[in-house]
């Protein structure tokens, strides 16, 4: 299905798994046939078209931190301190 309409993170994923359940691939094809415009049209607008709002789903899923973002953040915070400590240091001196 997601060659008919736009999909470009994990809540349109849910979105269109979730449209697919509720109104079948069939109606999701037609609504989106019945969209104006250039190329796929958004989910928003096939939602829509069919007359149905998308749940909210919670955002736990996948919030778990990471090793190579924790690893990322790490090298961040270094970078940051490294240019703060020298800026502080010429501040004092000026006083």
């Amino acid at each position: 299905m997601e060659h008919l309409v736009r999909v470009y993170n994990e809540k349109d994923r849910r979105t269109l798994e979730w449209l697919r359940r509720h109104v079948g691939d069939a109606a999701i094809a037609a609504a989106a046939e019945r969209c104006s415009g250039p190329g796929k049209p958004y989910l928003s607008a096939v939602c829509r078209r069919l007359g149905v709002k998308a749940p909210v789903f919670s955002t736990s899923r996948g919030n778990a931190p990471s090793p190579v973002g924790e690893e990322s953040l790490a090298t961040i915070r270094r970078i940051l301190a490294a240019q703060v400590t020298p800026t502080v240091s010429r501040f004092v001196a000026m006083r």
